[in-house]
């Protein structure tokens, strides 16, 4: 029986058990201090608002230890050739989509090694396709649909820690093998329950209530740079805090990457930039060559080597 032949009175209970579920959720309390908000002046509108966000940076850090152990499963698994997996709805899902993306001209990784599904497709990143988070089906339709193998990352993001395309998909990636890791805005969510690892940041209500792409959208975003940028520090994309990996596809990027060698090679710009074109534009290759003082087809060989970590094809530190 499809959803819009579901006899009137089963679409009522499953509304009402929904309502009563939301109602113990965080993420969807009302914070009664704001009770006369849309009274209050501009000025102050901004200030309350900006002090609500103050307080997502320490709900993140109280879950430093899960975050912590998210990155070194997921850096094991990217090891090994597995994928780091981001699925989401709605602004869940487009925040994983970002995260994804921004990560091959970052770190200069495959775009399929960091992968972002959303619920309703790429038609949800641009038109909210709300009904699309409805389908635990769903969920497992489209990881499965990208092959996943025990070696994968997959990580379930909602805020409420209920979505049934999120439980779906970890559903399905935990009977794969795949790690499964919980991000959500509420403590002991559904997500969680069934994540290998749960990543619960909890806010607390939300400035307008119930409007999780506030709150718990910025809190979503901070968690997902530490567990993609944090990765790819384990797996050697960085040399100290410079991003060595970086992909040069326009003249911000090129003249970044100049920027990139010269800083941490001491190297005039001319010399820098001829070491990158025989480098064919790596960051990394040219660093080497510079501070080794060897060829690019030399750097090269050292790079692989040390499986890609600068450090250790530099002086013999051992990669994380």
């Amino acid at each position: 029986m499809s959803e819009t032949e579901r006899p009137p009175g089963d679409v009522l209970d499953e509304l009402a058990s929904i309502r009563l579920e939301l109602s113990g959720l965080t993420t969807e309390s009302v914070d009664g201090s704001l009770g006369d908000l849309d009274l209050r002046p501009t000025t102050e509108l901004v200030l309350a608002m900006n002090d609500q966000d103050a307080l997502v940076p320490a709900a993140v850090r109280a879950a430093a230890p899960a975050i912590a152990r998210a990155v070194d499963g997921i850096t094991e698994r990217m090891l090994r050739g597995g994928r780091l997996v981001y699925v989401g709805a709605g602004t869940s899902g487009r925040l994983g989509v970002l995260d994804a993306s921004e990560c091959p001209p970052t770190f200069d990784v495959d775009p399929g090694q960091v992968v972002g599904l959303i619920a309703g497709g790429d038609a949800a990143l641009r038109t909210s396709v709300e009904a699309a988070e409805d389908a635990t089906a769903q969920g497992r339709t489209a990881v499965a649909g990208i092959d996943l193998t025990p070696d994968d990352t997959v990580v379930g993001i909602a805020a409420s820690g209920r979505t049934p395309f999120v439980l779906g998909a970890l559903e399905y990636a935990a009977e794969v093998g795949a790690l499964t890791v919980a991000l959500a805005c509420n403590a002991g969510s559904r997500s969680g329950e069934i994540a290998d690892i749960a990543i619960e940041v909890v806010v607390g209500p939300e400035f307008i209530a119930g409007s999780t792409r506030l709150k718990s959208g910025t809190a979503q975003k901070l968690v997902l740079n530490m567990l993609s940028t944090l990765t790819m520090v384990r797996l050697g994309k960085t040399y100290g805090n410079v991003m060595i990996d970086l992909r040069a596809t326009n003249d911000k990027l090129r003249a970044r990457a100049q920027r990139t060698v010269m800083a941490v090679s001491g190297r005039g710009v001319d010399e820098v930039s001829v070491a990158l074109e025989a480098a064919a534009g790596s960051v990394k290759v040219a660093t080497l060559m510079l501070l080794a003082d060897i060829s690019a087809a030399q750097a090269q060989a050292r790079l692989e080597a040390a499986d890609g970590y600068l450090r250790t094809a530099l002086d013999g530190t051992i990669a994380p």
